[in-house]
């Protein structure tokens, strides 16, 4: 299983908030790709890029996750407001290897199932979670479709994965909540890169043994408490 690390951008900074809420910020820095150039010189081999401004529907980023993607040397991932066929177009032309798509996908079905079918294997579903509530538009709104029922919906769909963030211990450097992550991990259809609660390297570990193919880390790297730089197997579990 992958580290990788997010790269969160908000008012054009990199920050890491607890539990999604803005004010909240533990980390701001204020280049992003000189931050994303960071994590790659440390060995990463993979980044995941989310538009904070745009999940909040008050700006975007996008001209900094295309400069990623195209200059970083490495895959990315991107999410966070992606709301828009002509968005997720100029994200997969730039070069950006899985599109992480949240409160849209989850309110239209349907433009999801269009999306993966015109891009198969390219598409990441985002089903952040609060209790066992979904969670959309930077988690500041719970929808009334329960995970079992989104589930159903995506089984047969050409995804990438699912995008699994655990609101309620993410930022908080506490640790991973281990039986939310082997119900979610054990019932969903597709591929779990798991995000939320990664502070030390058996939390790393938990995932890995839920059956999770990758981890987004992100306060607990900034704040140097967790060093998969310096492992055996560096950003590997």
């Amino acid at each position: 299983m992958i580290i990788i690390p997010a790269v969160d951008m908000l008012d054009g900074q990199v920050v890491q908030l607890v539990g999604g809420e803005l004010g909240s910020e533990q980390v701001k820095i204020p280049d992003p790709f000189q931050t994303a150039m960071s994590w790659v010189s440390k060995g990463a081999g993979y980044l995941h890029l989310v538009d904070l401004d745009a999940a909040f529907g008050k700006g975007s980023n996008l001209a900094s996750i295309e400069k990623i993607a195209r200059r970083s040397g490495v895959p990315v991932e991107a999410g966070g407001g992606i709301r828009s066929e002509e968005t997720v177009d100029a994200l997969v032309g730039a070069g950006v290897d899985k599109i992480v798509l949240g409160t849209k996908a989850i309110k239209e079905p349907e433009w999801l199932e269009h999306i993966s079918l015109k891009y198969p294997d390219r598409i990441a579903l985002a089903m952040d979670t609060r209790g066992n509530k979904i969670v959309v538009k930077g988690w500041q709104e719970s929808v009334s479709i329960t995970v079992t029922q989104m589930f159903e919906i995506i089984e047969d769909l050409p995804l990438a994965g699912v995008l699994n963030t655990n609101v309620d211990v993410e930022g908080k450097k506490k640790g991973v909540d281990e039986k939310q992550v082997r119900d979610f991990i054990s019932a969903c259809p597709h591929k779990v890169i798991a995000s939320g609660g990664v502070t030390e390297r058996r939390d790393a570990e938990i995932l890995k043994d839920a059956g999770a193919v990758a981890a987004v880390v992100g306060l607990a790297l900034y704040t140097f408490e967790i060093r998969p730089w310096e492992w055996d197997t560096p950003w590997n579990v």
